[in-house]
């Protein structure tokens, strides 16, 4: 897994472009993030209780690509200042089950792209199908404990 860039507004930048970009786990402690992508696809798990609580903002400039966020059940999707261009789409299949979660706010642009939201076992299934869950288990059989790639709240 690569490390996150932090820009100087304290924003984490998530590059992908022309690729697939995950950050499952426990990658950051940062509630801004810049996710830029032209024809890619990118995983940003934000499950994770080492993330301090209050809105988390992503910034994005989507060309062609998808972004792929894991949440929280609870959490509330705020699309309002997203500018949509062509056929793109927000997919939060589930919603939030109880309004008052953590709320989630995306900003920029979409230029016939898509965000897609994964709560609960998708969101699980969706981290478990990467290899960083793979190392994780490894990193787990080895070190005697459990993983937390598929679920960020699980203690190592």
């Amino acid at each position: 897994m690569t490390t996150a860039i932090a820009t100087d507004a304290g924003a984490v930048r998530v590059p992908a472009h022309h690729t697939v970009t995950k950050r499952l786990g426990h990658w950051t402690t940062a509630r801004e993030f810049e996710v830029r992508s032209h024809h890619g696809f990118a995983v940003l798990d934000l499950r994770s209780p080492r993330i301090p609580d209050g809105e988390i903002r992503i910034d994005v400039d989507l060309d062609r690509a998808v972004l792929k966020l894991l949440v929280a059940d609870d959490a509330v999707i705020d699309d309002w200042d997203l500018h949509r261009v062509g056929r793109g789409k927000v997919k939060d299949g589930q919603g939030p089950g109880t309004p008052g979660g953590r709320r989630i706010v995306l900003t920029g642009r979409m230029r016939r792209a898509e965000v897609r939201v994964h709560r609960g076992g998708v969101a699980i299934l969706s981290a478990m199908f990467s290899r960083a869950y793979l190392d994780d288990l490894r990193r787990a059989h080895r070190e005697g404990g459990f993983p937390t790639v598929d679920d960020p709240t699980r203690s190592a």
